[in-house]
């Protein structure tokens, strides 16, 4: 499959789905892009093709499903952008195959996702969620049973990456003490004690956090086992995935009040679109925080989020840069304001480089810059050349076997 970016940026089809903050749709109109849709919701697999059939880009959150049959249908497709942290929706490999790069925003929701965190953590050592719920119902229970202070509790963090290193930096704030386990070796921020040992994490913390990607090694990790190692009366928050907790092992745990609250912001399973139908063996619970997957739903972080990916997805279509593109070789790259800038993606295979620097130098053309990227399964060449006759070589260097797509910026 090949493409070429038209040259007129008007005509190019961007769709942004469920919701992205209107900074994103701004970005791009600033750099040229206007022909802009826009979608509250996540769409069906028939209208989500139907809707990106003439797309260059799309941008989508964490509903919408980007399955190998999906793009498969969508030849046109250039990039794709994650408006927030997770890219699990997506069929990475699949998209990797087609040339399309997949860019998202790791570190613009961190803050919004430790603060709320935290504030679950005052909350539920409190019991303020079953006393918010009995005073609602008109039972009057003031008591200090079952609530504690913050300050000199144990802070469990499972995943010290963005989120946690921030969230365990505000705990210490507040008197906490952190520990956190993960599965590689990290730089402690503050005072916070790396745990050699998931089952020691559990056994020692007061307040348990999750905040792991989603992949084979993570999938039900905190299950019956693992909550039955936690502390008597401990509290599970998971704001990262939701196929991460075990949710009935959990119900059960709360049920026999060996776990003392939780705070879910991720399911297994969540409704596509606002006032859709919600259930869930938690909401039994009064103990417990649902809240429905707003971890990084803050005005400010939605809008450095609409920022951030709108950004990359300009600068690749504009300039070729893939730099922290999840999917793709990374390779960041000058203006090229007085060469023709040819971009080629193939499979990864030996003599492609030297096939298309044969068809340069047959045409006598002269390699003003050239830049070389390469994973196990592709390669991505970046060359500017100082010709006027850019359409014949690109023409030329699509003929060359292994040519997944290519395109011309001047």
């Amino acid at each position: 499959m090949m493409t070429r970016l038209s040259l007129d940026k008007e005509q190019l089809k961007v769709v942004l789905l469920e919701g992205i903050h209107p900074n994103a749709s701004e970005i791009f109109k600033r750099e040229g892009y206007h022909n802009i849709t826009t979608l509250s919701g996540s769409l069906p697999p028939k209208d989500l093709v139907k809707t990106l059939k003439d797309a260059r880009f799309v941008g989508i959150r964490s509903r919408t499903q980007l399955t190998p049959e999906i793009l498969r249908q969508l030849p046109k497709l250039a990039g794709i952008g994650c408006f927030c942290i997770g890219t699990n929706q997506i069929a990475l490999d699949a998209a990797q195959l087609m040339g399309i790069p997949v860019f998202n925003a790791p570190f613009s929701n961190t803050r919004s996702v430790a603060e709320l965190v935290l504030g679950e953590i005052l909350l539920l050592m409190r019991g303020i969620p079953k006393q918010n719920m009995l005073t609602h119902r008109g039972i009057w229970d003031k008591t200090a049973r079952n609530a504690v202070e913050a300050r000199g509790k144990t802070l469990g963090i499972i995943g010290y990456g963005h989120i946690g290193t921030q969230l365990g930096v505000m705990a210490e704030n507040i008197g906490m003490k952190v520990c956190y386990y993960d599965i590689q070796n990290k730089l402690s921020l503050g005072n916070a004690t790396q745990i050699s040992y998931l089952n020691q994490l559990l056994a020692i913390s007061d307040v348990v956090s999750l905040h792991v990607p989603e992949t084979e090694l993570t999938h039900q990790m905190i299950g019956a086992r693992e909550l039955s190692r936690m502390k008597p009366g401990s509290i599970l928050i998971n704001a990262a995935r939701g196929h991460v907790v075990d949710i009935d092992a959990l119900a059960e745990a709360l049920r026999a009040e060996h776990i003392g609250g939780a705070a879910i912001d991720v399911y297994p399973q969540e409704p596509k679109a606002n006032g859709d139908p919600f259930d869930c063996p938690l909401q039994e619970f009064d103990n417990v925080i649902l809240t429905p997957h707003i971890g990084g739903s803050t005005q400010e972080a939605q809008k450095n989020i609409g920022t951030e990916v709108a950004e990359k997805l300009t600068r690749y279509s504009d300039n070729g840069t893939t730099l922290s593109a999840v999917n793709f070789p990374e390779v960041t790259l000058p203006p090229h304001n007085d060469a023709c800038r040819l971009l080629h993606i193939h499979h990864n295979r030996p003599g492609v480089l030297t096939a298309m620097n044969h068809v340069f130098a047959d045409s006598g053309i002269n390699i003003a810059a050239q830049y070389l990227q390469t994973n196990a399964d592709i390669g991505y060449v970046v060359t500017d050349v100082e010709t006027e006759n850019g359409e014949q070589l690109l023409t030329q260097l699509k003929q060359i076997e292994g040519t997944i797509r290519a395109r011309i910026l001047y």
